[in-house]
């Protein structure tokens, strides 16, 4: 199942990015010599019109050659000597209608950029088939777990006092059965006082919410009740390295007994870069482990404030959940807010990586891509779609980096190109092309060996 979720995560979207230069490349006319799936020599392919169409040997990447490309770089990415296009030894060499370095500066951008907003796309068009054809997982819970005091607005600090453990029954006049309808009844609400009636045990607290940052705020500060037990953990994390494992339950923190979810979390994220004894439960026994959380300066979306906190890397197991189909208008706008969430996501965990804020040891290889792959599949196909769509993201975040041999790289030859009012010689573009590829096998080498260090136990 894993290889198999694999080979469909990575051929699909590889295509799909492939595809928007190919789209690309025809729509403004550039002649397309080659389309492969695949890096290396050719395994099979058919030609079709002019252009020849191919799996190759290396199912990890794929490339779109178009007329007028460097022979050079081609050769590198094909692994064989490649054919048509111009002598690039020379400036000023014979060049073809249809060829690349032929058409205007914007044209081959958006030939360039075309890969990655297809990614986006495709997406984005993901994340909205789920929402309309299962819809949202929506938890089967309304047990607080914890009320986050700080997130309170001025005035609604009496909603701290929701025993955790008690059981929402109605929100305002709003009778709620799962978590969604919690949030929905809190953002929906008037402005005046919001009642929250809960039981087990029986009692209401009512607060003043006045505006929409009021009422975001309250919602924010509620948490569902989850068991403190671990459904996974992320490779090369501080819980990985640490030897904490799925199905472990958390007993205590440095002797502190824990109960919920929420409460684990909150002493994680308050003891950034400090050692910690964890006591957990594992095959009926107990087991302790020491584990110090990695730092992370976040932006907190409702408050706008810069703060820094622990993570360890590890994912609850969540209450049930039920899916409910979303209108279509609906699950349009839910897959565009979808998809600039996990943009953003992305990008923060790029620039914390860059900035040291996040270590290089999270990074991972194609063993952790097939390990995530494998256990969407396993969790069913409306998983396995959103897995997808958040990978699709990264795709073309990642490609945007401004690395030759990416799409950001040959967008900042283009940029260079503008400044300068000619193109960088063909010698100087595989210069750089040459050092990024370098580069890139260091960081997938970097990746491969945290995956593999992982693996065995260290």
């Amino acid at each position: 199942m894993t290889i198999l979720a694999t080979f469909i995560v990575l051929g699909v979207l590889i295509f799909v990015h492939e595809f928007g230069h190919f789209l690309a490349a025809r729509a403004v006319g550039i002649r397309v010599e080659r389309f492969s799936i695949g890096f290396g020599p050719r395994v099979f392919g058919f030609i079709r019109g002019d252009t020849e169409y191919v799996v190759s040997v290396i199912p990890l990447g794929g490339y779109v050659k178009m007329g007028g490309m460097d022979d050079e770089v081609m050769e590198t990415i094909e692994g064989e000597k490649a054919t048509g296009g111009a002598a690039p030894d020379t400036e000023g060499e014979l060049r073809r209608e249809g060829d690349f370095d032929q058409k205007p500066l914007w044209a081959r951008a958006w030939v360039i950029s075309a890969g990655v907003a297809m990614n986006m796309f495709f997406a984005f068009l993901l994340y909205s088939v789920v929402a309309a054809g299962w819809g949202n997982p929506e938890l089967d819970t309304t047990r607080i777990g914890a009320v986050r005091a700080e997130l309170l607005p001025d005035g609604a600090s009496a909603l701290a006092r929701l025993p955790a453990g008690s059981t929402l029954v109605r929100v305002g006049d709003e009778p709620v059965s799962h978590w969604g309808e919690v949030s929905e009844a809190i953002l929906s609400a008037p402005d005046g006082t919001l009642s929250f009636s809960y039981v087990d045990p029986v009692g209401q607290v009512t607060v003043p919410v006045v505006g929409d940052d009021a009422r975001q705020r309250v919602q924010r500060s509620l948490e569902f009740w989850s068991d403190p037990v671990i459904d996974g953990v992320n490779p090369g994390t501080p819980a990985d390295r640490a030897g904490i494992r799925r199905g472990d339950r958390v007993l205590a923190v440095d002797g502190v007994g824990i109960r919920t979810w929420p409460q684990f979390v909150a002493v994680i994220q308050s003891h950034p870069d400090s050692e910690l004894e964890v006591t957990l439960g594992r095959d009926g026994g107990s087991v302790v482990r020491r584990v110090t959380p990695a730092r992370q300066t976040l932006t907190d979306p409702v408050t706008g404030e810069r703060r820094t906190i622990g993570q360890i890397g590890v994912i609850p197991t969540l209450p049930g959940a039920t899916y409910s189909p979303i209108p279509l208008v609906a699950a349009i706008r839910l897959g565009w807010m979808e998809t600039a969430a996990v943009t953003e996501l992305i990008l923060g965990f790029v620039r914390d990586l860059f900035t040291g804020q996040v270590s290089a040891r999270s990074l991972g290889s194609i063993v952790t891509i097939g390990e995530q792959s494998g256990q969407a599949a396993a969790e069913g196909l409306p998983v396995f779609l959103r897995f997808m769509a958040f990978f699709s993201v990264n795709l073309a975040v990642l490609n945007l980096l401004p690395i030759p041999v990416l799409d950001g790289g040959h967008l900042l030859f283009l940029g260079v190109e503008a400044l300068r009012g000619r193109p960088l010689s063909v010698r100087q573009r595989l210069r750089w092309s040459q050092v990024g590829f370098v580069f890139l096998i260091g960081v997938m080498a970097l990746a491969l060996g945290n995956d593999l260090l992982r693996v065995f136990g260290h």
